[in-house]
């Protein structure tokens, strides 16, 4: 008898013997009655039953939401490329049809099935780490050398940029306060929210218009991208003092929820980031498993830092990319991991959840949509004709000026990013809510077309020699 045929014969006679025993143990079970005998037997169900009851559970209902929202960013996305746009933005509008707007609307059963409302929660949290991760390679985006040579010109139209829309925002609401305040809003944070939303730039949307062009090595797009950096980081500087005072029952709570802050960034920016590179290795082509734990560990350390504060949590994922490393372009490397995760699979819940806020039909009278259309012609004033006005001013001829306006006055992303703290705050109502998600989207929509326009101007533009 051969080697192998003994060991096949030793295995067939193992397995069947414990086929047997196994047989024998559940035979014997089987007479067993558990301790709760008295309760009653549970109904037989079908397949069909049986599936119908597993698609309840709340793991399984997530499952069903990803693919949707996947499904539909990616299509979203494609076409709006086909059309000049990024794919960003299709994806924004991707989670606006996903809402009451259209599919709540055109076929409700599928929207109650796909988005019911006890699901919602877990839906939220997931959006939430989505945003702390975004927020997290902007702040990896921004530079020093998107600064040089132009932090003269930068600061100047950035802050106008800033200061304009902001103005007309907190004049704004004083017209509509009384009407569309949120049920937590005093007048002090409404008004600064509407500040904060006509003044926002998308700094990623804009980056990667510049990139799909061909215009980031060039003058102008290298003003654009210093501009953007600036705005950025004074923005979210304003927001996290809104958020500070919103959150805070009295200015003593504000106050020391500031000096919080400017502790923490102080600490991030003088200690955090020179130990940094001492804690990892960022020599490699690839960054090392342990150089990304400290990665995601900061991120989350310092996300969890500025939530305990109270200028929510997305500040510290911000200020956390900001102190990363740069060594051997080891922040290109961790960007492009992050990102890919959170582009494809975190943003477009956080786009769907925004959708599933914004229900156009409570815009519904002609009133509304004046005030609605009223919000958007005052946003695009404000924010492209200070920046174009700012920027002749320190020299750049009108067809660049008016350029810089058109890039300047998208919002993206970063602009829902403001919205969705506000309306969680009880600071903006789901009307205003809605109105502010359509100037978003309509501001983003008309970067390109006006870029194209303002590119046709024939002829060089006189400089203008700015005053001493």
């Amino acid at each position: 008898m051969s080697s192998w045929f003994r060991q096949f014969l030793v295995y067939a006679v193992v397995v069947l013997l414990s086929i047997l025993l196994i047989g024998l143990i559940i035979q014997y079970g089987a007479a067993l009655a558990p301790a709760a005998a008295s309760a009653p037997a549970a109904d037989a169900k079908g397949l069909f039953g049986t599936i119908h009851d597993n698609m309840a559970h709340p793991l399984s209902r997530l499952f069903v939401q990803l693919l949707v929202i996947i499904a539909a960013a990616r299509l979203a996305g494609a076409v709006f490329v086909r059309f000049g746009l990024p794919a960003v933005v299709g994806e924004m509008t991707a989670g606006l049809l996903l809402g009451p707007s259209l599919l709540g609307w055109v076929w409700p059963q599928a929207f109650a099935f796909v988005f019911p409302t006890d699901s919602l929660g877990a839906l939220r949290l997931f959006s939430q780490i989505g945003i702390c991760l975004f927020m997290f390679t902007v702040g990896m985006e921004l530079r020093s050398d998107h600064l040089r040579h132009k932090v003269r010109s930068a600061v100047a139209v950035s802050h106008a940029s800033i200061a304009v829309p902001f103005l007309l925002g907190t004049a704004l609401a004083t017209v509509l306060f009384e009407k569309l305040a949120g049920p937590q809003a005093s007048f002090r944070a409404f008004a600064l929210f509407l500040g904060i939303s006509l003044s926002i730039t998308a700094f990623p949307v804009l980056a990667r218009i510049l990139q799909e062009r061909g215009m980031t090595h060039t003058p102008l797009g290298a003003t654009a991208i210093a501009c953007a950096a600036v705005d950025d980081v004074t923005a979210w500087s304003i927001m996290a003092f809104v958020v500070a005072i919103s959150r805070s029952s009295d200015l003593a709570g504000a106050a020391v929820a500031l000096v919080l802050a400017l502790l923490f960034v102080v600490v991030m920016l003088t200690v955090v980031k020179r130990i940094l590179p001492r804690w990892m290795d960022t020599s490699g082509q690839e960054p090392s498993s342990s150089a990304l734990a400290i990665v995601v560990f900061v991120m989350v350390a310092a996300s969890l830092s500025t939530e305990l504060i109270g200028i929510h949590a997305l500040f510290g994922a911000f200020l956390a990319g900001v102190v990363m490393p740069d060594r051997n372009d080891f922040r290109d490397r961790v960007r492009v991991r992050v990102e890919k995760f959170s582009s494809v699979m975190l943003l477009p819940l956080f786009f769907a959840f925004t959708g599933l806020r914004t229900e156009i039909g409570l815009i519904s009278s002609m009133g509304d949509w004046l005030i609605c259309a009223a919000i958007i012609v005052l946003a695009t004033i404000g924010k492209l004709g200070a920046t174009a006005i700012a920027a002749r001013w320190t020299g750049m001829g009108w067809r660049d000026s008016l350029q810089l306006g058109a890039l300047m006055n998208t919002r993206g992303l970063m602009e829902l990013i403001a919205l969705n703290i506000g309306y969680d705050l009880g600071i903006l109502s789901p009307q205003i809510f809605t109105m502010l998600v359509i100037m978003a989207l309509v501001t983003t929509f008309m970067t390109g077309p006006l870029l194209t326009l303002f590119q046709r101007g024939q002829g060089q533009d006189m400089p203008l020699n700015r005053p001493s």
